[in-house]
């Protein structure tokens, strides 16, 4: 009897993985093991209704891949230690997700022999490419099938699909889609086609239940958050947590982010992310007690990149570990507390408690007065300073402003 070719379908319970579960089972003949990637995002109640319909669709196998820990410390970790915000504004959630996901799936295809590797991203999204690009490079000769892509499908086509073979659950199409992570929600649909329109209240899976504000504390040590509101976390993930129940709580970290999608058109999306916002908010403020200039400069230049390269699917590109090798020394010296302000729908800085805070100096106190020179060093200072400017413009009168 000839053996059955081996597909792992990477399975997110949604309507496009679950068609490709049942489709490759049923009508290709395909052994079937489906693989959930979690990076954090599912609940143990998620996962467990995951495995029940996937060998309801016709899996051979179903597993949960665990690489909260792993996003955390080969992604997440860097993008705090750089700041980073795509655009300034999002914190790149589903994309660094979505490569870690695409890792998983690659390795456990390697591990048991697979013939092929199967997804269900469209042709319109940026997924498609994070998870081809990965299996090209770990996988390299398993076949990559794509049927919603490929066969350019509908949702209902999916859906009268599934209901005709026996599998019955709610796909009907909502308003919002969301992707929930362990470093924010993403939200689309609804207004945000409309580029005029934002997100109304209900549009968000958290609401802001609490009322005046708090102070939060978040303790750093070489750039890690360690500590919230003094109590010690010896797990990043639950700390990532603790600072996500406290902020939700307030509806802080919503925003609508705008960019350019790695196949070349723009995108909208909406999100909320308290913990990711809080964070990077407090170490990069951190940071400016704790870090020279020029530290804080080149770091911003590279973390650029860094969130960049990320987005447009190049994790794998050598000079990640370069990148990430500055942003891991930089951190160093930031240590100590940042505390914020919360209160409905926004957050400030206050300040920081830190052992290596640089205002605290011998030398002096900006706008008071000078320690570690003389006036006449001051003023010797700005002469010099101003010497290619007065050389210049004694040349240039014509120009003088």
């Amino acid at each position: 009897m000839e053996q059955k070719k081996k597909v792992v379908v990477a399975f997110s319970g949604g309507l496009d993985t679950s068609y490709t579960v049942m489709y490759l089972a049923k009508e290709k003949g395909y052994e079937v093991y489906a693989a959930c990637a979690n990076t954090g995002g599912f609940s143990p109640e998620q996962l467990a209704t995951n495995e029940a319909n996937a060998y309801k669709l016709g899996a051979t196998k179903y597993v949960t891949l665990d690489v909260t820990r792993e996003y955390y410390d080969k992604s997440l970790k860097y993008m705090i230690y750089g700041n980073v915000l795509r655009n300034g504004t999002y914190p790149i959630s589903v994309s660094s997700e979505r490569i870690f996901q695409a890792i998983a799936i690659a390795r456990y295809a390697n591990e048991i022999g697979a013939d092929a590797i199967a997804h269900g991203s469209t042709g319109a999204g940026n997924d498609q490419i994070r998870f081809d690009m990965t299996f090209l490079v770990m996988a390299p000769g398993v076949e990559i099938i794509t049927l919603t892509r490929d066969n350019n499908l509908s949702r209902q086509e999916e859906i009268d699909y599934l209901n005709k073979n026996g599998f019955s659950a709610d796909f009907t199409k909502l308003k919002y889609s969301y992707n929930v992570g362990l470093w924010g929600t993403s939200i689309c649909g609804g207004e945000i086609l409309d580029s005029a329109q934002g997100l109304p209240e209900s549009a968000y899976l958290k609401h802001c239940t609490k009322e005046g504000s708090e102070q939060l504390r978040l303790t750093f040590e070489k750039g890690e958050l360690k500590a919230v509101n003094d109590e010690r976390f010896d797990d990043p993930i639950q700390a990532i947590q603790k600072v996500e129940e406290i902020g939700a709580a307030y509806g802080v970290g919503r925003d609508m982010h705008v960019g350019d999608t790695i196949i070349g058109i723009k995108g909208r999306v909406g999100f909320e992310a308290a913990a990711p916002m809080l964070i990077i908010s407090a170490h990069r403020f951190l940071e400016k007690y704790t870090l020279s200039k020029w530290q804080q400069y080149w770091k911003d230049q590279v973390a650029n990149w860094y969130g960049m390269f990320l987005h447009e699917s190049q994790y794998l590109e050598p000079v990640m570990r370069d990148i990430e090798a500055m942003l891991d020394n930089s951190q160093r010296n930031v240590n100590g507390t940042a505390i914020l302000e919360l209160r409905p729908l926004s957050f400030s800085t206050v300040g920081v408690e830190s052992a290596d805070d640089l205002v605290k100096n011998k030398l002096g106190e900006y706008g008071e007065t000078q320690k570690g020179w003389t006036a006449d060093d001051a003023k010797g200072f700005i002469k010099v300073s101003a010497t290619a400017l007065r050389a210049y413009y004694a040349n240039h009168q014509d120009e003088q402003i």
